[in-house]
């Protein structure tokens, strides 16, 4: 009894706390895009603030993530009710994804918007991505050095050994649990720290807007870009609008949950991501958001980690449609069976997305690649991608919000 007042008790504490920061939050995208639209490359000089926003967050990412998963994965005891939870969440994200690229697919085929538009001359630079198998996918679980994969934010290694860790300590007994009270109070400070940093998020989030605006030309430029490219943004947006409810729809109705009453304790981080474009920097806000929504706390610590690596819903949409745009553009007809090797193959490339700005140009390769379209027509996508990336970043994180909920409420009812 005294726990759930004490849950209900920070609940209350974290909706007193979220208002004003989101209220701060939704001023300093609208403000920074007035910003970046009227001084347009004058707004590169916050860039800066920008910069050391997004840092502070990656600085958090691993003691969070190390503290998080050994904490959540030992509070289930018995190490076999890892392997329900575990089976769960590997269901959960191959499914969404697969979901995503569908979406995708169909959108591109409905609206068919690269037809007509012309490649030019542009040239786009070779991003080093060679062909990713399943043995390729099986060996980035493990890392010969796990201070070095902390160093060069190599998460999926991390996590693996952070699971075994953990498996490990529940089976000491009494041995184990000084190991498992200190991360435990890890995670408490670090979370603390999160909400220290939430009170710089405002700012910094402006200096992103602005700047990154500013790098694009100014606002005359960018609404130059975007009409454009117009059929294509819209598809992507489209298509992500459309996974993004279907996700809130049907999902959290298993969770049993509401979903404007889930929003409302998700709204910071999915702005952040927005403006970040990296759902492992937003990871600390997510994580904060999910527990003050109430979410299971084995689920929201075991999944939510995990998910920032491996649950890329809005990056494996963004690069079915834009696969079939460079193919329309250049006029080359996918047949069916091209376009579920397009399924297929975003589907484990998304995967495989690093959580950071930019990772889905990388490994949209593999994809062309896989067709045979020529790698240049990623050159034609340049001008709008750092816009549509915050879009399918904040598809990305919503997608582990409701992850957590769901794997939340199956696992309860086991």
């Amino acid at each position: 009894m005294s726990r759930m007042i004490s849950s209900k008790f920070k609940a209350k504490e974290g909706d007193k706390r979220e208002f004003p920061l989101l209220f701060a939050m939704i001023i300093a995208i609208v403000s920074g895009g007035a910003s970046g639209y009227i001084w347009g490359e004058a707004m590169i000089v916050v860039a800066w603030i920008g910069e050391f926003f997004l840092t502070a967050l990656k600085m958090l990412i691993v003691p969070l993530v190390v503290a998080s998963i050994i904490t959540g994965v030992a509070a289930l005891g018995d190490v076999r009710k890892l392997g329900r939870l575990g089976g769960i969440s590997v269901a959960y994200y191959a499914s969404t994804t697969l979901i995503a690229v569908t979406i995708g697919l169909i959108m591109a085929n409905l609206f068919q918007p690269g037809v007509g538009v012309s490649l030019g001359d542009l040239q786009a630079p070779t991003p080093k991505a060679g062909d990713v198998g399943i043995t390729d996918l099986v060996l980035s679980l493990v890392h010969p050095n796990i201070i070095a994969a902390a160093a060069e934010m190599k998460l999926l290694p991390i996590i693996v050994f952070c699971i075994a860790f953990a498996a490990a300590l529940s089976t000491l007994g009494e041995q184990g649990k000084p190991v498992v009270n200190f991360f435990e109070g890890l995670n408490h400070a670090m979370m603390q720290l999160v909400h220290w940093l939430m009170l710089l998020a405002p700012l910094g989030v402006f200096a992103l807007i602005a700047s990154r605006l500013g790098m694009a030309g100014g606002g005359d430029a960018f609404i130059a870009q975007l009409s454009g490219l117009a059929s294509y943004v819209l598809t992507v947006i489209s298509g992500l609008l459309t996974h993004a409810v279907v996700l809130a729809m049907l999902l959290l109705w298993i969770s049993k949950r509401s979903i404007l009453q889930y929003l409302k304790h998700l709204a910071t981080p999915l702005l952040t991501a927005f403006s970040t474009a990296s759902s492992s920097a937003t990871l600390p806000l997510t994580m904060d958001g999910v527990q003050a929504a109430g979410v299971q706390e084995q689920a929201r610590r075991f999944v939510l980690p995990l998910g920032a690596t491996v649950n890329m819903d809005g990056t494996a949409l963004y690069e079915a449609v834009a696969v079939m745009f460079i193919a329309q553009a250049m006029g080359i007809d996918l047949t069916l069976g091209q376009q579920l090797l397009v399924l297929l193959t975003a589907t484990m490339a998304a995967i495989g997305a690093a959580g950071i700005p930019e990772a889905g140009l990388v490994t949209m390769v593999i994809v062309l690649e896989a067709v045979g379209l020529p790698l240049e027509g990623i050159g034609l996508l340049l001008a709008v991608d750092w816009f549509l990336d915050r879009c399918r970043t904040t598809i990305n994180v919503w997608g582990d919000c409701v992850g957590a909920a769901v794997v939340g409420a199956l696992h309860r009812e086991k």
